[in-house]
């Protein structure tokens, strides 16, 4: 039996691999599979097994998986690419019967708002489709998105933002990674879906207060209109798309779609969450 992590030469994937070492499962029951093969190969030296991969080419999963496998597929990151991607993943695990599968989703995928959300939702649908046991993690928000924004704020003292009094339920990459990593080896928890985000939820002024505690500079709130944010991303740089997206998310925020704090990530990681600050110290 392997543990198979895809997506694992991101950070996500390989912090989900440091918390399985970390909790006694032997790096040649582990398997990292992913695209970058410099990580791959740090990776190896660590004893974990590896196979380069590229989720647009299905001729590269060839021989990755076996019946008695745990798969964890991280969500990938090129947006408009996903769904195909995830699919070609979930055929080759569905074609050998793998024990499990594992996906790292978004907040109430299949009933949200959320930008982020559709191809999280046809990538749950594409799961259930192929009958193969399940558990899905629905990350929120990680703390380390904000690394930008706190080095935009080291030069300029400033917060720019379109989020209005919206409130993040966010918490470190680490915490998610330690939950993929219960879900890996904890069979109970097939056929379940965790809605996972940070004990506490916080607002623009919270977070500009932990990123001056970071950065030891006093940063202010600039909260802005949707239209103005649009603007200013675009003379900063950003295409129209992308700052189209990034606008989008804040509407999101404002919503309160991000804000939700259930304890779900805490009762799997058996911990409290990493409070905002102290995941903002890690990261910087």
């Amino acid at each position: 039996m392997s543990y198979i992590v895809i997506g694992a030469t991101g950070h996500l994937g390989t912090l989900t691999i440091d918390s399985l070492l970390d909790r006694g499962i032997a790096a040649t029951d582990i398997v990292a599979a992913g695209r970058n093969a410099d990580r791959l190969t740090a990776l190896a030296e660590r004893g974990v097994r590896t196979q380069r991969i590229d989720l647009d080419d299905p001729a590269t999963l060839e021989g990755l998986f076996s019946p008695d496998d745990t798969v964890l597929l991280i969500s990938g990151n090129e947006v408009g690419r996903r769904v195909a991607q995830h699919g070609n993943a979930i055929d080759a695990a569905r074609s050998v019967g793998v024990k499990r599968i594992i996906y790292t989703s978004a907040p109430k995928a299949d009933a949200t708002a959320l930008v982020l959300a559709p191809e999280h939702k046809a990538t749950e649908e594409l799961i259930a489709a192929s009958g193969l046991p399940a558990t899905i993690l629905r990350n929120g928000w990680y703390t380390e998105n904000y690394l930008q924004a706190a080095e935009q704020a080291r030069q300029t003292g400033t917060l720019v933002t379109s989020v209005g009094d919206g409130k993040v339920a966010s918490a470190s990459r680490g915490d998610f990674a330690e939950a993929a990593a219960v879900a890996l080896i904890d069979d109970t928890t097939t056929g379940n879906t965790y809605e996972l985000s940070g004990d506490e939820s916080w607002n623009q002024q919270e977070l500009a207060a932990a990123i001056s505690a970071t950065i030891g500079r006093d940063v202010t709130v600039q909260n802005v209109t949707s239209e103005e944010h649009q603007r200013l991303l675009v003379a900063a740089g950003l295409d129209e798309g992308t700052a189209g997206f990034v606008v989008a998310l804040d509407g999101n925020t404002r919503d309160g779609l991000l804000g939700v704090t259930n304890g779900e990530l805490s009762t799997l990681i058996g911990r409290p969450t990493t409070p905002l600050i102290d995941g903002l110290r890690a990261a910087v």
